[in-house]
């Protein structure tokens, strides 16, 4: 019966509700600071997103980093030929007008939301022992601090930070439901290389947010799919020798 339960992406379920609270104050708030106080907050955001993004990237396990360069190179010509980047801009676009909604970083806030939220080794850990053995304790912490952090991002970002709790569904809650399947893929080598492809991709969000550069951070996206199988078949040549 437990086990049963663990499949269940409850913690993911708990994370929403926690970012759909903090995203409610954080639009409140967004009405309420004037433009000085939103700018700096803004910069705030920019800055602790590179130390994080560092902090993630640095993570690359012995002997992985060509793996770590490959998987950005190959994810981003993926990227660039599907037009990743087109394709979410269209989606958020679509979102937008159906529910008419006349922000313009709406798609901007969901994407960087998600990928900040969802792109961690706390995400994966979390979300892996929940579907493995039913703990949600790192899942309890991580929706905590996700919850405070979405308020700061949606009185920056709007009504998009909300709505990144689809994607969080879709993304954490099936990490939780195939746990138990692919349970042989995440191995620690595997998290820690998945959240080093992540924590690049976050360094590249904080660039685009100080305004140092323009990292096409979407197109980079499919780095995390390319990461998988590039780490599992090195893990499986390593061990045969």
């Amino acid at each position: 019966m437990g086990i049963r339960t663990s499949r269940w992406p409850i913690g993911t379920l708990i994370n929403m509700g926690t970012v759909t609270i903090g995203s409610l104050i954080g639009l409140y708030l967004q009405g309420i600071f004037p433009e000085n106080i939103q700018s700096i907050i803004f910069q705030a955001i920019g800055l602790g997103t590179l130390i994080l993004g560092i902090m993630m990237g640095l993570k690359v396990p012995e002997g992985y980093l060509l793996n770590f360069i490959f998987s950005l190179i190959l994810g981003a010509i993926i990227g660039e030929v599907l037009g990743v980047q087109t394709f979410l801009q269209n989606l958020g676009d679509t979102i937008k007008n159906l529910l008419n909604i006349s922000e313009g970083a709406f798609t901007e806030g969901l994407i960087t939301a998600f990928l900040l939220f969802c792109i961690g080794s706390m995400t994966f850990v979390g979300a892996i022992e929940e579907g493995l053995k039913g703990k949600r304790d790192l899942l309890m912490v991580k929706s905590t601090l996700d919850g405070v952090s979405s308020i700061a991002f949606a009185s920056t970002y709007g009504i998009g930070v909300l709505f990144s709790i689809v994607p969080m569904l879709i993304f954490q809650g099936g990490i939780t439901l195939l746990a138990r399947q692919l349970q042989q893929f995440f191995t620690k080598i595997m998290i820690a290389q998945l959240s080093s492809v992540g924590g690049a991709l976050i360094i590249g969000i904080g660039i685009n947010i100080l305004g140092l550069g323009e990292i096409n951070v979407e197109n980079l996206l499919p780095a995390l799919l390319v990461t998988i199988p590039l780490t599992y078949f090195q893990q499986r040549i390593q061990a045969t020798k």
